[in-house]
């Protein structure tokens, strides 16, 4: 897989990521860090022709910088089940239910490392895989979060709530989110733009929380939504995940 663009590949060089060969374009400026970090790191340097990065990142800028790394590996989720129980510490779930823009994943990859959650759950059809776009939009975020992949989200939300999770879902016509009891272990479900939630999930789920809202546009992005709610947890969690 290749991963492009300067933040993606500083955070790739700093988060431990395997990474295989660092690519810069000759006569691209300021890359000397990133280059230093990476001969620290054992990787091999190459610089090319700008054209070569350019097929090496397809669609995604690349900024005069890429790098060759392992395909993304995914999480299972009953680690992320589990996560935080011999601390006793309550985690804090994403599962995302239809995303299926790069770019909102690369977004809402970004608001969960950001926020402090602890794992994000993605079904394997109707939904983005983590990509090269989604790690360049997610600025690199999306090396440290645990990410699994599964065939149904409807069962990872039973699995969930049979593990004691409070299951919630951001739908426009649920209680207001101040409402939901986040301080405990907790999952958010997030729909897609065009659909949002689907109807079994939303009914699986304890609660349809909603954001206030006071413009004449009734609904938010998929990202700033997440973001939105998963600030909430951060506040009822006394200000850290």
């Amino acid at each position: 897989m290749i991963i492009a663009g300067r933040n993606a590949v500083k955070e790739a060089l700093s988060g431990g990521a395997k990474l295989e060969t660092l690519y810069v374009a000759k006569g691209a400026h300021d890359t000397g860090k990133l280059v230093a970090l990476a001969k620290e790191n054992g990787v091999e340097i190459r610089f090319e022709d700008r054209n070569v990065l350019d097929k090496l990142a397809g669609d995604v800028k690349h900024q005069g910088v890429a790098a060759k790394t392992s395909e993304y590996v995914y999480a299972d989720l009953d680690d992320l089940v589990s996560l935080g129980a011999a601390e006793g510490v309550a985690p804090f779930l994403l599962l995302l239910d239809g995303i299926e823009d790069p770019h909102n994943l690369g977004s809402i990859l970004r608001v969960a490392e950001c926020s402090g959650v602890d794992g994000v759950v993605i079904p394997v059809r109707r939904s983005a895989s983590v990509n090269a776009t989604v790690i360049k939009v997610s600025a690199g975020a999306a090396l440290h979060v645990k990410v699994a992949r599964v065939g149904n989200i409807n069962d990872a939300v039973r699995k969930l709530k049979d593990a004691f999770f409070n299951v919630y879902c951001a739908d426009m016509d649920g209680q207001p989110m101040y409402s939901a009891d986040m301080r405990g272990a907790t999952a958010l479900v997030i729909g897609g733009e065009g659909g949002g939630v689907g109807a079994l999930t939303a009914k699986l789920c304890d609660k349809k929380l909603s954001i206030p809202q006071f413009g004449k546009v009734n609904s938010l992005n998929a990202s700033v939504a997440c973001g939105i709610v998963c600030y909430e947890a951060v506040r009822q969690r006394g200000g850290a995940l």
